[in-house]
């Protein structure tokens, strides 16, 4: 069918459903919701046979839904309604949620049923909830919704109306949150209690409360059950993130955005109240971690032969300073006698590249961005250049930009099948990215395919990577399902009885490379095309940067994603459109 998306932004869930009904034959476009009468200029460019809106933060003119059906990707259980859906369901402790696939009317999240799924909940952050439980509910729910459809259309099947009669209708209407709602008192609840408001605001909007006395707004929050102090107190800091006293515990908050300034941005917290924490005791703790209990994006442990880093920096950013700490991480690693070493990233995303924020906030974004770039360039070549170890990078979660390409410095790319890949640059106002992608990308696709990688700018689904030998190995399951996998199968490479040969043959190969073009050579190349991007007379990538970071609303579909607008100019026809 030819689906058109009607979509707020080309987020996690977009990209998810894209990439999965693409997959299985269908034509999809997409445009952002920007206003009715671009929505409505789709529809009529596009004709599409069905809409899916998958992330909307406006309802869908009646001018379409009365022509069209129009299929809304709600996330709550049947019934619910409202803008915080999440929002109420992570701070209330619920057990057990959903998603719902229902049909625009003209009442906001109460048109007819097509599809639901649900989930059980876990103690996380919204953001990892809808990456991960929503987005795989929404997903199953979605190919169900299409494959009614073509029913729907015989007249074999009807969708259910909601009726709040029906007693196995849970869901309610539920207003939007507040920070009212939001507020935290850090004189009487628990850590658990602090850990669901500030889970139920991460990403947006945060929490609003006072650090140092400075309204702020907070995000990123992690437990912490062995320090204490007296409650409301900031107890110290470590790797970005402040630590304050609840009645029963701490919470380490990574990230805040000050609301007494302007043109704040949302930053490690150290780093938004530097001048505030420099005289709070530092508590480190060490690489070397069994157990996941002490907070910090980098851990280290060893089973089996395998030696398993996890670097769990949020959204995925990495700035200078984080990526120095990962190289030192992993110079540990493999300076270890372990036979594989496993970069397990983080659970929801494996690595993103560099950290625009933190670029954005310095004093020269030009001057940053160089040394951000140089940072997880070093990184890269020490993965490469590993001789010692088979190295194996295991996407529990999304990759991007240059986390993409990272990942592929790596002898093996494991990836789950949930994980979405963005091995390209181009969307951050065509910057040319470095990482070594022309050496790393081209040795596994080809010259031409890579190119067209690079040029598409689309995601690429686990699935498809894989049979495009942009990774290895593609493996199903959850978080927790595709970790127990990768242990066996990492373990099992350690006691291969051909690992030896294996690690000579690599050896080899990088000696051959190296002789055929240096890797100083690749770097040096696309260093150069960065320095234009950072210092030219082309401003494209600070401009873009710049909207990104401060969530500028979209002003146009990029004509990749919109192909309903993409004309042959030879035939004055629409190439996405069929005649």
């Amino acid at each position: 069918m030819r689906i058109l998306f009607l979509t707020h932004s080309f987020n996690n869930l977009t990209q998810r459903l894209y990439v999965e009904l693409t997959g299985r034959g269908h034509e999809v476009s997409i445009e952002f919701d920007i206003a009715d009468s671009v929505a409505e200029e789709a529809v009529a460019l596009f004709r599409p046979d069905l809409i899916v809106a998958p992330y909307l933060r406006r309802a869908i003119p009646e001018s379409i839904w009365r022509q069209h059906v129009c299929l809304v990707v709600h996330p709550g259980i049947v019934g619910d309604r409202g803008p915080s859906a999440l929002d109420w369901t992570i701070q209330e402790g619920v057990d057990e949620w959903g998603v719902t696939v229902l049909q625009a009317n003209g009442e906001m999240d109460a048109g007819d049923i097509w599809a639901t799924e649900t989930f059980p909940m876990c103690l996380a952050k919204k953001s990892s909830l809808y990456r991960n439980e929503v987005t795989a509910a929404a997903t199953r729910a979605v190919l169900a919704a299409v494959g009614r459809y073509a029913v729907y259309r015989s007249g074999a099947f009807r969708p259910r109306p909601l009726d709040y009669a029906d007693p196995n209708v849970r869901g309610r209407l539920r207003p939007l949150m507040k920070q009212e709602d939001r507020s935290i008192d850090w004189q009487r609840e628990s850590t658990e209690q602090v850990l669901r408001k500030l889970h139920a605001a991460d990403g947006f909007p945060g929490v609003r409360d006072e650090l140092f006395g400075v309204p702020c707004h907070l995000f990123d929050a992690h437990a912490e059950y062995r320090l204490r102090g007296e409650p409301g107190a900031l107890l110290g800091r470590r790797e970005g993130a402040v630590l304050r006293a609840t009645v029963d515990g701490a919470v380490w908050i990574g990230h805040a955005k000050r609301a007494d300034r302007d043109d704040a941005l949302k930053l490690p917290a150290t780093l938004a109240f530097a001048e505030e924490t420099k005289d709070l005791p530092e508590y480190t703790v060490p690489l070397w971690r069994e157990e996941e209990g002490d907070w910090s994006p980098l851990r280290y442990h060893e089973a089996g032969g395998v030696g398993y880093l996890h670097f769990d920096f949020y959204n995925g950013a990495m700035g200078t300073t984080q990526c120095q700490r990962l190289l030192a991480a992993y110079e540990f690693a493999r300076s270890r006698s372990t036979k594989v070493i496993v970069l397990l990233g983080g659970a929801d995303f494996w690595s993103n590249g560099i950290h625009l924020n933190l670029i954005e906030a310095a004093d020269s974004a030009a001057d940053e961005s160089w040394r951000n770039i140089n940072a997880i360039d070093d990184v890269a070549r020490a993965v490469i250049e590993t001789g010692g170890q088979l190295t194996v990078a295991a996407l529990r979660g999304n990759a991007g930009a240059g986390g993409a390409f990272l990942a592929l410095a790596a002898d093996e790319v494991w990836a789950r099948e949930a994980a979405i890949l963005n091995p390209h640059y181009k969307n951050m106002g065509n910057l040319y990215g470095s990482e070594y992608w022309t050496y790393l990308l081209p040795r596994r696709v080809g010259m031409a395919r890579a190119r067209a990688i690079m040029q598409n700018r689309l995601p690429l689904g686990a699935a498809e990577a894989a049979r495009e030998g942009v990774v290895d190995a593609c493996l199903s399951g959850d978080v927790a399902a595709f970790t127990v996998q990768v242990v066996a199968r990492a373990e099992a490479l350690a006691a291969a009885v051909d690992l030896a040969q294996r690690l000579e043959e690599k050896r080899a190969r990088r000696v051959r490379d190296e002789a055929v073009k240096p890797l100083a050579a690749y770097r040096d190349e696309e260093l150069e095309h960065m320095r234009r991007n950072f210092y030219g007379f082309d401003p494209s990538y600070h401009v873009a940067r710049y909207h990104f970071v401060r969530r500028t609303p979209h002003s146009w579909t990029p004509r990749h994603l919109a192909a309903h607008r993409d004309i042959d100019w030879g035939t004055g026809r629409l190439k996405a459109v069929k005649p």
